[in-house]
């Protein structure tokens, strides 16, 4: 095996944000090279690993080898050295395609008032571009992701074209808030997702098998190896279990090389004439911290001290109910539906803005529904029969929902190196410094009221609100873009200010967190980043 890998571009990462520009780079006749700490997974013996899993959590399906070792939902505390005083819940993989493996699928624009946060409200930062900048990459973004929604339906973001499928259809359970909830403030529309509604790209439909996190079984739902294979097709490199440990930065400011340490121990050099650095917004700072020297004494790319810090969630309040009549949670995907008209008003000078999410998935995510159903109904006396009856009974009517709360900027929020703790390939593990300021608490306690309020209209009972924040997967924040070398990482093209080889692909580089999922928005930069790193290599 060669110790030096070499190519136009070379791109730190196999997950949405790289994978799409790497398809598009290849695409144009670009010699382009992938580093990926993961390894290639089959999707059948995923399946099977989630089934046999003891604990089901998000990361449950996948290998968490000690040489590509990442976050784990119920031993957060394990990879992340936390230093509080708030716990960083949100977690990603490692493998070939990268986290999109066990996203849910959600693929909700920013809003327009979102990119001018400070102008419109006077909280948070600006973008330094503009929704109508990023419209038609949403609308790219979309159609290479393989949206399903609602064209005629407006979200609050103005589209200059369809999606490319038509929606998933709503649920019963979606249809019974809908009812419920007609003529009150909450407004319940489908939500777009990346998921096939029909055939498309050799890839099947949906037909609802309510694991879209952490797998979709038939990859009816996208992930990023649909775009690692059309980089592939076009000449692409991909260079499995591959680490990338160090940028070099040569005395005119170039990235000159990448080190790279290798599964089996094996090291070497990779170059390219321009480096993409895609690897997750805690995995990406994390690399350029651990790849300070002499020409860059702080970290790479951190002349203005932004490296690492800013680091977001979607914080996430999440409760859970008991419907006056069954809904018949389970079917279809996790979430088809939700509450999108509370994203944004003058209450953004407050407080947080919001979306709730309606789930289809009962009470798994809070209690570890069904399993969980079964086993305090039969601690009861139950059985036979009449247990039989009573799990049917209970499960019919669950009701979850999940507002995701817009976190503020604070450069306090933060990742460094661990002075202590080092990973198998030798770099630090992240220390994470995490808080939520009152605009956060605000919106998480609005929430709350929404929720309450929802479950009324509903008729509801046994009505529970979790004591703990959730995270909802969600990593946004660490190098952040701007048009000022002093106060951001990254230009609007995602260049970094202090080396003009250098992208940085991926949510880090989002200047506040909105309240959307992020993945489209990710991807959507990423195709809008194409044509400069084009530019650059020639």
């Amino acid at each position: 095996m060669a110790d030096d890998i070499s190519a136009d571009i070379l791109i730190v990462g196999t997950g949405v944000a790289g994978a799409i520009a790497g398809a598009k780079l290849a695409a144009k006749g670009l010699s382009v090279a992938f580093l990926e700490t993961g390894k290639r997974i089959d999707r059948y013996e995923s399946v099977e690993r989630f089934w046999s899993a003891k604990i089901k959590v998000p990361e449950s399906a996948y290998p968490n080898d000690p040489e590509a070792s990442h976050p784990l939902s119920h031993r957060i505390e394990e990879f992340y050295q936390q230093q509080g005083p708030e716990l960083f819940k949100s977690t990603y993989i490692k493998v070939v395609g990268g986290t999109t493996w066990h996203w849910l699928g959600t693929t909700l624009r920013n809003l327009p008032s979102d990119f001018k946060l400070k102008t419109l409200y006077g909280h948070g930062v600006d973008w330094p571009i503009g929704y109508d900048d990023l419209e038609p990459f949403y609308l790219a973004a979309e159609n290479e992701i393989g949206v399903a929604g609602n064209s005629a339906e407006d979200l609050g973001s103005p589209r200059s074209g369809d999606y490319p499928m038509p929606e998933i259809p709503m649920t019963y359970l979606d249809k019974h808030f809908l009812a419920a909830l007609n003529g009150t403030r909450y407004e319940v529309k489908g939500t777009p997702q990346g998921r096939n509604s029909v055939y498309r790209q050799e890839r099947p439909e949906c037909c609802g098998n309510n694991s879209c996190i952490p797998i979709c079984p038939i990859q009816a739902k996208y992930d990023a190896t649909v775009h690692v294979a059309l980089a592939e097709q076009a000449g692409a490199k991909v260079y499995e279990q591959t680490t990338a440990t160090k940028l070099n930065v040569g005395a005119d400011g170039m990235i000159t090389s990448v080190d790279f340490r290798r599964a089996d121990g094996s090291k070497g050099t990779a170059s390219g004439k321009v480096v993409i650095v895609a690897a997750h917004a805690l995995e990406t700072p994390r690399l350029l911290l651990n790849s300070a020297q002499d020409n860059a004494p702080n970290g790479v790319a951190n002349s203005s001290d932004q490296v690492g810090r800013n680091l977001m969630d979607h914080p996430t309040r999440l409760s859970w109910a008991e419907a006056a009549e069954p809904v018949w949670p389970y079917r279809g995907p996790l979430s088809t539906a939700g509450i999108e008209n509370l994203r944004d008003g003058d209450f953004r000078k407050q407080r947080g803005a919001f979306r709730i999410e309606i789930g289809n998935d009962g009470h798994s995510w809070p209690t570890g529904a069904p399993a969980s159903t079964a086993a305090e109904l039969a601690a009861k006396g139950l059985r036979g029969e009449e247990l039989n009856a009573a799990i049917k009974d209970a499960t019919s009517r669950q009701i979850r929902l999940a507002s995701l709360v817009e976190q503020s900027p604070d450069a306090e929020n933060r990742v460094t190196l661990d002075p202590d703790k080092r990973d198998a390939n030798g770099v630090p593990l992240p220390r994470i410094h995490f808080d939520f300021d009152d605009y956060t608490r605000s919106g998480l306690e609005a929430a709350q009221a929404a929720h309450d309020e929802i479950f009324k209209a509903l008729g509801a009972t046994n009505i529970k609100h979790s004591p703990d924040i959730q995270g909802a997967g969600h990593i946004i924040g660490t190098v952040r873009m701007g048009e000022d070398a002093r106060s951001a990482v990254v230009d609007s093209d995602l260049r970094s200010f202090d080396h003009p080889n250098l992208f940085l692909l991926g949510s880090g580089t989002f200047p506040t967190s909105a309240t959307a999922n992020p993945t489209l928005t990710i991807a959507a930069l990423s195709l809008r980043s194409v044509d400069a790193i084009a530019a650059s290599v020639r």
